[in-house]
C-alpha cells in the first residue's frame, strides 16, 4: 500500500459520513430556508452550498458534534447573503418586497432561533409544496424523493429506468413552476388540506408501488424505493396525526413490505403470495401495520380506500396458511372499496377473490364484467388482467384460451421476473394439454 493509500481512505470514509449525515439532514435544511426565501428552489441551492463547505472544512476541522446545526448555520449565512444581495427584490412580488427590509432586520435572530426549534411545520410545508397538484404527477414524484427523501438525481433516474438528463430536466422543471406560479410555501387548512392530503398520499403510494413491483428492468422490487415510500409515511403520520387514511396508507404499506423476503426467490425470481414461505414474513412490521390500521379506525376512517385496501392486506396477514384465508371478507371488503373508490384495477383485485371463493368461472365473469366498466379500457394496456384471466381460463380446462392470454401479458410486460413467471405458468399449460 502506497503512502497515501490510507489518507485516500480516511478521505473516502469521511465522504460517505458526510453523505449520510446530508441524507439525514437534508430535509430539515431545505424546508427551514424555504420558509425564509419562498423558494424550494433557491432553498436547495442554498442547503446545497452549505454541504459543499461541509466537504471543505470537515476534512480540515474534524466532524462537529452537532453536523445538522453546522449545516443550518452554514445555510443561515448563505440565506443572509443572498437577501442582502437584493436578489429576492427581482424575484418575489410586491407584497414579499415591502415586507423586505423587516425581514433582513429579523432574519438573523429568525434562523438562528430555528437551530432550536422544532421545524416539522416546515418540513410539512416542503411535502405539500413537493407534492403540488399543479405540477405534473412525474414531477411530484421526482421532486418529492429529491427534497425530501434525499436522493440524487442519478438515484432517482437510476430507480426509474430513465436518463439522468430527463430526471433532472423534470426536477428543475418542477421546481421552476411553483416558482413562477408563485405557489405559497404554506400548509394548507379546511377542504384544500384535505384535497392536498389526498394529492400527497398518491405520489408516495405511487412511489411504493414502483419499488413493490417494477414496471420494467431485470429485477422484480426496487427495496431501497419501497423504503422511501415507508418513511415518507410515517413521517406525515407524525405530522399529520388526526389524519386516518396517512395512517392506513402507512399501515397497507408496512403490511405489503413485510412480506419482502418472502416475494424473491433464490435467484430473484419473482414468488406470488400464494407460494411464499410465510416463516419469511416480518412479524414485527405486520404488527406495525396492524397498529397503524387500528389508529386509523379509531379516527373513523375504516370505511375510506386506504384503510380498507390495507384490511384486504391484513386478511392475507392473518392467515398461517394460504388454505387458512378468508376470502369471504376479502370479497366484502372490495364490494366496500367500489362502492367508495370504483376502478377497473379494484374491479379485477375483487375477481381474483370472487374466484377463490365462488371457483374460476364466477371469476372469470367478474373480470370480464369489470372490462366493461365506464374508464375499464384501461385494464387493455395493464398486462395483469390477460394474466389474470389465463389463470382462470386455466383453471377451468379452457387451456388454449388460457395459453393466448399468459401469451398476450407475456408481451404486454416490461419486467424481466414477471416474464419469468409467464414463461412458467405456459410450461404448467402446456404440460396440462400433453397429460388431458
Amino acid at each position: 500500500m502506497s503512502a497515501t493509500d490510507p489518507h485516500r481512505a480516511t478521505n473516502q470514509a469521511l465522504h460517505r459520513t458526510i453523505e449520510a449525515v446530508w441524507r439525514i439532514e437534508s430535509t430539515r435544511l431545505i424546508a427551514a430556508i424555504a420558509r425564509v426565501t419562498r423558494d424550494i428552489g433557491i432553498a436547495e441551492e442554498l442547503a446545497q452550498d452549505a454541504l459543499v463547505t461541509a466537504l471543505e472544512v470537515w476534512p480540515e476541522e474534524g466532524i462537529p458534534d452537532n453536523p445538522g446545526a453546522w449545516l443550518m448555520t452554514a445555510a443561515k449565512r448563505r440565506a443572509l447573503d443572498y437577501l442582502r444581495r437584493g436578489q429576492m427584490l427581482a424575484q418575489k412580488h410586491e407584497e414579499i418586497a415591502r415586507e423586505l427590509e423587516f425581514q433582513q432586520q429579523q432574519l438573523g435572530d429568525a434562523l438562528e432561533r430555528s437551530l432550536d426549534q422544532v421545524i416539522d411545520d416546515d418540513v410539512l410545508r416542503l411535502i405539500f409544496t413537493a407534492c403540488h397538484p399543479i405540477l405534473p404527477m412525474e414531477g411530484r414524484i421526482a421532486l418529492t424523493l429529491r427534497l425530501i427523501g434525499g436522493l440524487t438525481t442519478e438515484e432517482i433516474a437510476r430507480a426509474f429506468l430513465v436518463p439522468e438528463k430527463t430526471l433532472g430536466q423534470r426536477i428543475s422543471r418542477a421546481k421552476k413552476t411553483l416558482s413562477e406560479a408563485h405557489v405559497p410555501f404554506e400548509t394548507p387548512s379546511g377542504d384544500e388540506l384535505r384535497r392536498r392530503v389526498e394529492s400527497v398520499l398518491m405520489v408516495v403510494y405511487l412511489i411504493f408501488n414502483e419499488g413493490y413491483t417494477a414496471t420494467s428492468g431485470d429485477e422484480w422490487m426496487r427495496a431501497a424505493l419501497t423504503e422511501d415510500a415507508l418513511r415518507l409515511g410515517r413521517i406525515l403520520a407524525q405530522l399529520l396525526p388526526g389524519e386516518s387514511e396517512v395512517h392506513a396508507l402507512v399501515a397497507l404499506m408496512e403490511l405489503q413490505a413485510s412480506r419482502t423476503r418472502a416475494r424473491r426467490g433464490r435467484n430473484g425470481e419473482a414468488v406470488l403470495l400464494l407460494d411464499q414461505d410465510r416463516s419469511l414474513w416480518d412479524y414485527a412490521q405486520i404488527q406495525r401495520g396492524m397498529t397503524a390500521l387500528e389508529q386509523a379506525q379509531k379516527l373513523g376512517g375504516g370505511a375510506k380506500p386506504n384503510a380498507l385496501q390495507a384490511a384486504i392486506a391484513a386478511c392475507h396477514m392473518r392467515a398461517r396458511t394460504a388454505e387458512e384465508t378468508n376470502w369471504d371478507r376479502i370479497v366484502l371488503l372490495y364490494d366496500a372499496l367500489m362502492q367508495v373508490s370504483p376502478s377497473p384495477i379494484v374491479a379485477l383485485n375483487r375477481a381474483v377473490a370472487v374466484g377463490m371463493v365462488q371457483g374460476p368461472a364466477a371469476g372469470l365473469d367478474a373480470l370480464d364484467a369489470a372490462a366493461t366498466l365506464a374508464d375499464g379500457s384501461a385494464l387493455a394496456e395493464y398486462h395483469l388482467f390477460p394474466s389474470v384471466r389465463g389463470d382462470l381460463l386455466m383453471k377451468m380446462g379452457r387451456l388454449s384460451e388460457a395459453r393466448e392470454e399468459i401469451e398476450r401479458a407475456m408481451a404486454m410486460t416490461k419486467n424481466l421476473r414477471e416474464q419469468e413467471l409467464l414463461a412458467n405458468r405456459l410450461k404448467q399449460i402446456e404440460k396440462a394439454a400433453l397429460s388431458a
